[in-house]
């Protein structure tokens, strides 16, 4: 009986291992402005408070980065007051970095910071493993990491918002709103997230499949990273 638990784990595994290897390429350009929302952002004078907030929604609700990140964030925080403070850390580094990056006009290579985006998927995966304490004998600090790895992911956003051409005028309201905008589709997503999770949660084999769960998920986070290393080195 166990050898054959253990065997369908493996199968699983393998599963989604060849599933996330068919769609992580297009998972890895996810991060990118669209061709007609660049269009429309280069286009656009003035204050557009509507269609930025849009904007910034969507791009959340389709960053897989992002999102595999916070699934990782959220995947064993039982309590709301929880998982309203690690999301709110990453929000405000979310927000920092974007607005830092854009109005301050910091720049980087967007494939070291995409690069270091994934890590953040393979960090909390790992975590969520108990890898740490079980390899390593120590446990980095969870909320100051959730926080650093929030600085990457709003610059990584900026370093996409800096290979447009953006009026001025109107900027500063057009990226607030287009921030407040991602925060909006960052609640939405989570909200679904946590409706699935608690019912999964509510199920006898959530901890027998979390361990598979977050095996995909760091090998999620790798494919990302080789996707941003193998980028940089074909740019370079």
């Amino acid at each position: 009986m166990g050898a054959n638990m253990n065997a369908k784990r493996r199968l699983s595994i393998t599963m989604g291992m060849i599933v996330l290897f068919l769609l992580l390429p297009a998972v890895a350009g996810a991060h990118n402005v669209s061709k007609g929302d660049a269009k429309f952002v280069q286009a656009n004078q003035g204050a557009a408070i509507a269609p930025f907030m849009y904007l910034g929604a969507k791009h959340m609700v389709t960053g897989y980065d992002h999102l595999l990140f916070l699934v990782g964030v959220i995947f064993f925080l039982y309590k709301l007051k929880d998982v309203i403070q690690y999301v709110s850390l990453f929000t405000i580094g979310h927000s920092l970095t974007l607005l830092v990056g854009v109005f301050g006009g910091v720049h980087a290579n967007p494939y070291i910071i995409d690069a270091i985006i994934g890590l953040s998927v393979v960090y909390k995966a790992f975590d969520n493993l108990d890898g740490f304490k079980r390899f390593l004998g120590f446990q980095p600090n969870t909320r100051i990491a959730v926080l650093i790895f929030g600085l990457f992911h709003g610059f990584g956003l900026a370093t996409k918002l800096q290979e447009l051409t953006l009026s001025k005028e109107g900027l500063v309201t057009n990226i607030v709103s287009f921030n407040v905008g991602v925060e909006i589709g960052q609640v939405l997503a989570l909200t679904a997230v946590l409706i699935a999770l608690s019912y999964w949660r509510t199920r006898p084999g959530f901890l027998r499949h979390a361990f598979a769960t977050n095996t995909l998920l760091m090998a999620g986070g790798f494919i990302l990273v080789g996707y941003q290393v193998a980028g940089y080195l074909v740019a370079a």
